[in-house]
């Protein structure tokens, strides 16, 4: 089975200037950076990305770019879930193709109150019959209102092309519910810095981490704090993330993500609509809280 384990950070989607168009050009540069740090992998294409706001060509078009951009060692995720099951598997079909060793598919949830959990394990279970690479269910709740149970994903963990899960609602009891109710080799992984070093003591096997998109090099480090048993270490780290994480991802979503990278020296631009870019009181806000982080903040892309 696939090994997923560690820190692996949600690729900000770079525009030009308009948001017209992808700028390529800089994802390269954002690449070469995180190419240097000890994350894991990234993830391509996820809610940090404004997946949902990119049409195929470009989402096809940014699976690409990042595939030939990345180095050996990291492991590729692809975003290939959108609300219908066809596409959701063409997608993730291509994201083979291009080398991706996984699949993050979320929750489909537009017919929400006919997202019953055997409506999911239908759409779930028939994508990994399909699927080439291994599924990774993605359950984020705050954006799209469906969740999936401990329950549920106990019964996914049964098929061998479902390997785990991204859980992203920020409660500790439901990682841990989960981690309870699934196989050992059936990996649960954290959506939310905020939980990281507690999520880890529960079972988590890692994190994919907007805020390690802005300071990878330190989300990298907690994550290997925590699992060398220096506990003391780990929760003070865990302790001084907090806001960051808290202004500038869960606050702030991928606006602010992308100015606390243009904060640190790499590329952001700007978001897609209907997203907003951030007021000068927000922007205000983000760069006193980064300046807690240096020198780690002072990378110059």
């Amino acid at each position: 089975m696939l090994e997923i384990r560690g820190i692996y950070a949600p690729i900000a989607t770079p525009f030009t200037v308009d948001s017209k168009e992808l700028a390529l050009d800089k994802l390269r540069e954002q690449l070469a950076f995180y190419n240097s740090t000890n994350l894991a992998g990234y993830v391509v294409c996820g809610s940090t990305g404004e997946a949902i706001l990119l049409t195929w060509g470009e989402t096809e078009r940014l699976f690409d770019a990042v595939a030939q951009s990345t180095d050996s060692k990291k492991q590729l995720i692809a975003g290939t879930g959108v609300d219908s099951l066809l596409e959701t598997i063409e997608r993730t079909k291509r994201a083979g193709e291009l080398g991706y060793c996984a699949a993050l598919v979320r929750t489909p949830h537009y017919y929400k109150p006919l997202m019953t959990e055997a409506a999911l394990l239908n759409f779930y279970l028939r994508l990994a019959d399909a699927s080439p690479i291994p599924i990774l269910v993605y359950s984020i709740p705050q954006f799209t209102g469906v969740e999936v149970s401990p329950k549920l994903a106990a019964r996914l963990a049964q098929h061998g092309n479902i390997i785990g899960i991204k859980e992203s609602s920020g409660r500790l009891d439901v990682i841990r519910d989960l981690v309870a109710a699934t196989p050992k080799e059936f990996r649960t992984m954290v959506g939310s810095a905020s939980i990281v070093e507690p999520a880890l003591k529960v079972g988590a096997c890692g994190a994919i981490l907007g805020l390690a998109c802005v300071l990878p090099e330190l989300c990298a480090l907690l994550f290997d704090l925590a699992q060398s048993g220096d506990a003391k270490a780990a929760e003070a780290l865990q302790q001084k993330l907090e806001p960051a994480s808290k202004k500038c991802v869960s606050d702030l979503g991928p606006a602010g993500v992308k100015f606390s990278m243009e904060c640190r020296g790499l590329y952001g631009g700007p978001t897609r609509g209907p997203l907003l870019g951030l007021t000068e009181a927000e922007k205000h806000e983000v760069r006193e809280i980064l300046a807690a982080y240096q020198p780690a903040a002072s990378h110059s892309a």
